[in-house]
């Protein structure tokens, strides 16, 4: 590592030199602090823009938006998933930014586009390597929109996935696995739902042997209730209820209230009960799951049973029953909806790929004539841009081929191919024109075309390609400017490459 940045004060990481005050932010929001969270980004904004650290300016942007939705605020954060979205890089950021787009559409109430967004990061996911920091993060968004989605079995497969390589998404698998068990409960597939739940409570418990903590006992406590085990799930939800209301920890403070309401239930006790539940039901005012309030509802129902058998209370829960069963049924289209989208995504994806092979030299890897002809098409004579072309061809390449074979002279295609790949920047794009000739479509003007064209052309004169042969290149190099048709720039190139060619092989002119 060069000496000036091992004095640096921080580690330089893929996440940015400042990415700490990114993490800092982050950690706000996960527990809860969404205010100081929104607070700190504007404060840290200042900073990485005066250093340029764009890679911190889009985490800590990132961050923004989960603070608002955490507040609620879906509309403020709709904008900064669109820009996050529109400047992603990789494949697995582009998938991020798909899922939280996805969620934001599915609090918004736009089912398609959640589920379209959630097709298109399912496909970039699975076509990537599997793994990296990027990918783990990009896969809980997506299992967090699904979860959002009330997609139970969609997050909780991406979860089991997720806690192969680390058991630290162990307490939101174990979450999603509870509420999905509840859910059964409540559409009477009572032993898939104990199937859930004793999945959860197994995550739960073996995090509280390691890791004590009042959210994780709340979810622990929740589902030994619901699995009939109320006396050690009441000892355990009374102590945290207070301390987890008064850290603002609401979604794990309705599971203690839900878990000390099912348990009084059971042990006979339906008025404590019913307070409890609606202590539970008071606390969504700040904020809940989209289903939190229909598991609060029917447990608050069966509660209102135990209470008064009359025929009003019968009324009363058959109605809550009845609208639990169709958001049972609403949430099973939207699962299918989901696998249909994937089918069309991933047909797409491969259309987009059969595509790419037709415009793809197989040689050389490179763009084919084809290719060739749409870019050189696209050239547009009343503003293109900065463009300049460079044409480049082997110096005597036929006699290469007639001494060492034609495989031989495949080789040495290949070589100088990869030499011109990594000469090209993002925007750049290097094809094979004909036999030995190539060209580079440089979004730059002529002086960045003059110098890429010497670096490639000394390149090649330095490389060991073929034992015994010195080769080397011509380049010719026009810049577009205004009038030019792309037929009219390539015709400069050739001209170009035609006065190197006699002015004695392995140079450039431009």
């Amino acid at each position: 590592m060069a000496d000036w940045i091992s004095r640096l004060p921080v580690h330089v990481t893929a996440y940015g030199p400042l990415h700490l005050l990114a993490r800092r932010v982050h950690h706000l929001v996960d527990t809860g602090q969404a205010h100081e969270a929104l607070a700190a980004v504007d404060a840290y904004l200042m900073i990485a823009r005066s250093r340029h650290d764009e890679k911190t300016v889009r985490f800590l942007l990132q961050g923004r938006m989960y603070a608002l939705l955490a507040l609620g605020r879906v509309s403020d954060a709709f904008p900064l998933a669109t820009a996050l979205l529109e400047a992603t890089g990789s494949a697995a950021d582009r998938a991020k930014a798909l899922c939280d787009l996805a969620h934001i559409h599915m609090l918004s109430g736009h089912y398609v586009d959640c589920l379209r967004n959630l097709a298109r990061a399912s496909v970039l996911l699975t076509s990537q390597p599997h793994g990296g920091d990027r990918h783990r993060s990009a896969l809980c968004s997506y299992a967090e929109a699904a979860t959002a989605a009330e997609l139970y079995e969609t997050a909780a497969a991406a979860y089991e996935h997720l806690r192969h390589r680390t058991s630290s998404f162990d307490l939101v698998h174990a979450v999603t696995l509870l509420y999905w068990g509840l859910r059964l409960a409540h559409v009477g597939r009572a032993d898939e739902a104990r199937t859930r739940l004793r999945r959860s409570a197994e995550l739960t418990r073996a995090w509280l042997e390691t890791n004590p903590d009042p959210t994780v006992t709340a979810a622990h406590a929740l589902a030994l209730a619901k699995l009939g085990e109320t006396t050690i799930a009441e000892k355990l939800a009374r102590p945290v209820v207070m301390e987890l209301r008064a850290g603002g920890t609401h979604q794990y403070a309705r599971m203690a209230h839900l878990a000390l309401g099912i348990s009084l239930r059971a042990h006979g006790y339906p008025h404590e009960a019913r307070r409890e539940l609606i202590a539970a039901r008071d606390l969504t005012e700040a904020g809940a799951r989209p289903d939190e309030r229909p598991i609060i509802r029917f447990e608050l129902a069966l509660t209102a049973l135990d209470l008064d058998a009359g025929p009003a209370s019968r009324d009363l829960f058959e109605t809550i029953e009845g609208q639990v069963r169709d958001l049972w049924r609403l949430r099973l289209q939207r699962l299918a909806m989901l696998r249909q989208a994937r089918q069309r995504e991933e047909l797409e994806a491969a259309r987009a790929r059969a595509e790419q092979e037709i415009l793809r030299d197989p040689l050389t890897g490179l763009g084919n004539r084809r290719r060739f002809d749409l870019l050189l098409d696209a050239v547009d004579p009343a503003g293109s841009g900065p463009l300049t072309l460079l044409l480049i061809d082997l110096d005597h390449f036929k006699a290469v081929n007639d001494a060492h074979s034609h495989s031989a002279g495949d080789r040495a295609l290949r070589a100088v191919a990869a030499i011109l790949r990594t000469h090209c920047r993002q925007g750049d794009e290097a094809v094979r024109y004909a036999g030995d000739e190539f060209v580079i479509f440089l979004r730059a003007e002529a002086p960045a075309g003059a110098e890429v064209g010497e670096r490639i052309r000394a390149a090649v004169a330095r490389a060991d390609i073929l034992a015994d042969v010195h080769m080397t290149v011509s380049v010719g190099i026009a810049t577009w400017r205004p009038g030019l048709t792309g037929e009219d720039l390539f015709q400069a190139a050739d001209n170009r490459l035609y006065a190197a060619k006699w002015s004695g092989r392995n140079t450039l002119a431009a």
